[in-house]
C-alpha cells in the first residue's frame, strides 16, 4: 500500500519546505481485536508498504528534512521487511518512534533496539481490563515480556505507555498507572476514545448505538470527572516527576472530551517534533 502520512505545513507560502514529523503506516493488519477500533476487521484485505517504493520515500524524506518517523498501523511489527525499511530511514538524520500493541515486542526486541529510538505501547488498564479490551488472551503478559526483553538488550531504552480512556476502563486509571510502573514503562499518557471521526478504518463515524459501546454516558462522565480529581489529589508525585505525561489540567480536559456528544476538535497546525498520533 502507499504509505500513510500526517503532514504539517511550515510557513505561510503553501509550499511544503520541511516536515518535522511523518506518521508512516507500513502494515495495515493488526494482531489485536480492540473494541474501540475497526482496523482488525479488515485484516483479510491487509497490505504492506511496497519495498520498491523505498528509495523514492527516503529521497523525499531527505528533501523535506523529516526529523522523526512514527511507525503506526495496524501493527508495524507485522511488516515482513520492516527492518529493511528502518535501516534505509536511519541513513538519514532522523529518529524513529514505534507505536505498537506490544504483543510482538519480545520477538523483535533486537531490531527495535537497533533501529528505533523509542517505543510507545498501548496499555488499556491492569491485566484483566487490558486483555478484555484488546480481545487477546494474555495480551498484558506479552506486553510485559516485551518490555522486559527490550530492557535486557538496552536498560535505558525509552518505552512509554498510552491509554485510550473509555467505558471499559475509566474507573481504572490509578490501577493503569500502577500497571505501567509494574511492567517498567517510563511514562503513561491518557487520551479519550475517538468515536466521532473516520479514523481506525471506519467508513464513517460510528452511529449513536455503536459509539455508546465506548463513549461515556452523562452519569459516567460526571463520575469520571471525580475519578480525575481523586487522581490529581492522590498522585501528586506521579505528576511532579512526569510519570503521568499530562498535567492535571490536561487530564481534566480528557474527562471533558469524554462527555457524550463531544467531537474531536480540528487538528491544529503544529511544528512539534514529538509524535502526536492518536493510536
Amino acid at each position: 500500500m502507499a504509505p500513510g502520512f500526517d503532514l504539517w505545513r511550515i510557513g505561510a507560502s503553501h509550499r511544503l519546505h520541511r516536515i518535522p514529523v511523518v506518521t508512516l503506516m507500513p502494515h495495515s493488519r493488526c494482531n489485536c481485536r480492540c473494541v474501540m477500533c475497526d482496523i482488525w476487521k479488515a485484516n483479510h484485505n491487509g497490505t504492506s508498504f511496497d519495498p520498491v517504493a523505498l528509495d523514492s520515500l527516503v529521497d523525499d524524506f531527505a528533501r523535506l528534512r523529516v526529523g522523526r518517523v512514527v511507525l503506526s498501523g495496524g501493527e508495524a511489527l507485522l511488516h515482513p521487511n520492516l527492518w529493511r525499511l528502518c535501516r534505509a530511514l536511519k541513513a538519514l538524520p532522523l529518529r524513529i518512534t514505534l507505536l505498537s500493541s506490544g504483543l510482538l515486542l519480545a520477538r523483535h526486541a533486537e531490531g527495535i533496539t537497533q533501529y528505533c529510538d523509542d517505543v510507545i505501547v498501548s496499555l488499556d488498564g491492569p491485566e484483566e481490563v487490558h486483555n478484555r479490551i484488546r480481545g487477546v488472551r494474555n495480551a498484558f503478559g506479552a506486553l510485559a515480556d516485551g518490555v522486559a526483553a527490550l530492557r535486557r538488550l538496552s536498560s535505558n531504552f525509552p518505552v512509554d505507555g498510552r491509554c485510550v480512556v473509555q467505558r471499559a476502563n475509566f474507573r481504572d486509571l490509578a490501577a493503569t498507572i500502577d500497571s505501567a510502573r509494574g511492567i517498567g514503562l517510563d511514562h503513561i499518557s491518557f487520551l479519550p476514545a475517538d468515536t466521532a471521526s473516520t479514523a481506525f478504518n471506519r467508513a464513517e463515524p460510528w452511529d449513536a448505538e455503536r459509539a455508546g459501546e465506548i463513549a461515556l454516558t452523562a452519569d459516567e462522565s460526571t463520575e469520571f470527572a471525580g475519578v480525575i480529581e481523586t487522581l490529581i489529589a492522590t498522585r501528586a508525585a506521579d505528576f511532579a516527576e512526569g510519570f503521568i505525561r499530562e498535567t492535571p489540567e490536561r487530564l481534566r480536559r480528557v474527562a471533558q472530551r469524554s462527555s457524550p456528544g463531544t467531537a474531536w476538535p480540528p487538528r491544529p497546525r503544529c511544528s512539534a517534533t514529538h509524535p502526536g498520533s492518536r493510536r
